[in-house]
């Protein structure tokens, strides 16, 4: 397959020019011509760079690439490092990342709500069809406690629980993946159960107790292994690609 093809093929799929981003989706590093191999990963780091140059890698395909809005544009230190080993071995890097978050089917927040049994009722901006948090529910009301211990369970991540003073039976949740944490207050506006996502900020806290909400923070990095994923066994389906899923761990 052409990198051209393969960048369309995505585009077509994830339709980035759907919404705005802090970094440029699709093709962000130009390699070879034609694709027979993809390694994907959640971030394009060294190791999973290395790890693609020894499966002869033709293509990274991630969530976390460069070029992230107000960064240097120096290219110097780290980032010199990983686009040098893409440029020498002519490895093609993509990168998507919002535009992944939120597709309705293979989305790290889509396939969280099928790992975690939540069932999907709509967006969390509430008229957003492009909303990056969404909300849900549970087939039954479950405790805070069962619920972390669900998380432990399907993303082999003990997560970091808030419960409020009231410690109230959780119906209904409102997620979104990685740095997602600041929709809590949407979500607690909404009278919403329970907020889920990557990462939590000190403020998270205060809202938790003080908006009686719930409060899951499960790893910015474990909640986002999924959507990419999913991606790729997508591609390796539709496409006759060999694509291989790399989990370079991490415990943020």
């Amino acid at each position: 397959m052409l990198a051209s093809e393969l960048e369309n093929y995505l585009n077509q799929l994830l339709k980035p020019e759907q919404i705005r981003d802090f970094c440029p989706n699709g093709l962000q590093i130009q390699g070879k011509k034609e694709i027979n191999k993809v390694v994907s990963g959640v971030t394009a780091t060294e190791a999973l760079i290395n790890a693609a140059i020894a499966q002869n890698a033709d293509a990274i395909l991630v969530h976390h690439g460069y070029f992230w809005k107000n960064e240097s544009y120096v290219i110097r230190g780290m980032k010199h490092k990983r686009i040098k080993a893409l440029l020498d071995n002519d490895i093609n890097l993509f990168a998507y990342h919002l535009p992944l978050d939120i597709h309705p089917e293979l989305g790290n927040n889509a396939q969280l709500a099928q790992l975690l049994d939540i069932t999907v009722t709509g967006p969390l901006e509430l008229g957003n069809d492009k909303s990056v948090a969404i909300q849900g529910q549970l087939a039954d009301a479950i405790s805070g406690e069962a619920l972390a211990s669900r998380i432990n369970q399907r993303l082999a991540r003990a997560p970091l629980h808030i419960a409020p003073p009231s410690n109230k039976p959780i119906k209904t949740v409102a997620w979104c993946t990685g740095g997602g944490q600041s929709y809590i207050e949407l979500a607690a506006e909404q009278g919403i159960d329970a907020f889920i996502s990557g990462e939590g900020s000190e403020q998270t806290t205060h809202v938790a107790h003080e908006m009686d909400i719930h409060f899951f923070a499960a790893g910015h990095h474990a909640t986002e292994r999924y959507g990419v994923k999913a991606l790729g066994q997508h591609l390796a389906q539709e496409t006759g690609l060999a694509v291989e899923f790399i989990d370079i761990d991490n415990p943020i």
